[in-house]
């Protein structure tokens, strides 16, 4: 069951899906218009999914919603942007029956670009305006298993 629900994110949304040390990192395509930090309506389809895959594999689970800014402003005003923009995340997927109180963020500014120097409208600045979940502690025994197997 979890194997299929990743499957979908991967193929309704191009969720990235990667193993890393603590879990799982989801990459969606979850973006932010210039100097925003809004969550869009063209993305809640993919953060339903994703809460509703997080509330059934990974119940009690810590997640991470990492934000990201483009490169436009200061650094310490990209840092705290891309904080907005993670307790936004936050506060919509926990709307979503996420237990907010698990859910942490952080804001890297205009660390980790995607497509390098690229701001405002330029092409691929939308793709520095992101979001980024990390499951930092799978739950179950099943989501453990399937979580070794991901990469293959």
């Amino acid at each position: 069951s979890l194997r299929k629900d990743i499957d979908s994110l991967r193929t309704e949304f191009g969720a990235k899906i990667n193993e890393v040390a603590q879990g799982l990192q989801f990459a969606f395509p979850v973006h932010f218009a210039f100097n925003d930090a809004t969550v869009r309506t063209e993305d809640a389809a993919a953060l339903d999914r994703f809460a509703s895959v997080v509330s059934k594999h990974y119940n009690g689970a810590k997640v991470t919603v990492e934000g990201f800014a483009d490169p436009a402003g200061s650094t310490r005003y990209n840092a705290a942007l891309s904080q907005r923009r993670a307790e936004a995340v936050k506060a919509y997927v926990s709307s979503k029956g996420l237990d907010a109180s698990l859910i942490n963020t952080v804001g890297y500014g205009e660390s980790r670009q995607v497509q390098k120097g690229a701001w405002g409208d330029q092409p691929g600045a939308e793709l520095n305006r992101r979001v980024v979940f990390v499951i930092e502690t799978p739950a179950n025994a099943d989501a453990n298993k399937v979580t070794a197997s991901l990469e293959q």
